[in-house]
């Protein structure tokens, strides 16, 4: 990724929290993890036992950190991350894995107990890598940009966990020609410090 791109990507991430931050009182550290599913099928493995596993374009689970941008009144909330999400396929004689890392810029409405918002992702060199076997699968996906809608329930002071719907689609730079939609949904996991 070029230094032009990068530039461009972290004004999209800054636009999109702009409105928290102008207001933000409190810009704090997070963390996030979760699982999220679904999506059109990249991969399906078959073992010698007869049975398959898939791999899907929103399928992995995921990683990162960031930071939190609260306003004074303390129901907007802006978040800015960077993920590895990961999702694999393993077996004694070869693996497929599919990596890419998420850039996330979303904005949350907070009530008491509840947050509802959403916002663009941005997906960094996704990628589908095998070994052993079936080593000569390899795909190779453009950067893709998509929107996040979530909906969290805060469990304590600035620990949530939700709901999200990932709307984005793949297109290949290397490999196979086509596409790959990544429409799905997810669970999360976030805390602020």
């Amino acid at each position: 990724m070029n230094i032009s791109r990068l530039c461009k990507l972290v004004a999209l991430a800054s636009a999109a929290v702009a409105p928290a931050a102008s207001l933000a009182q409190d810009f704090r550290p997070m963390v996030k993890a979760g699982y999220d599913f679904g999506g059109d099928t990249l991969v399906t493995a078959v073992f010698t036992n007869g049975s398959t596993q898939s791999i899907k374009a929103n399928d992995g689970l995921f990683v990162g950190g960031g930071v939190s941008i609260l306003n004074d009144a303390k129901n907007l909330q802006g978040e800015v991350t960077l993920s590895v999400k990961y999702e694999s396929i393993d077996a004694s004689n070869g693996s497929v894995e599919f990596t890419r890392f998420p850039l996330e810029a979303l904005v949350f409405y907070r009530e008491s107990q509840f947050r509802l918002g959403g916002g663009v992702t941005y997906h960094l060199s996704p990628k589908v890598k095998s070994s052993g076997v079936v080593g000569g699968l390899n795909i190779g996906f453009k950067d893709a940009l998509g929107v996040i809608l979530q909906a969290d329930y805060r469990v304590w002071r600035e620990m949530a966990v939700g709901l999200r719907y990932t709307i984005l689609e793949y297109k290949t730079a290397s490999g196979p020609a086509g596409t790959a939609k990544s429409n799905g949904f997810g669970v999360a996991f976030r805390m602020s410090f």
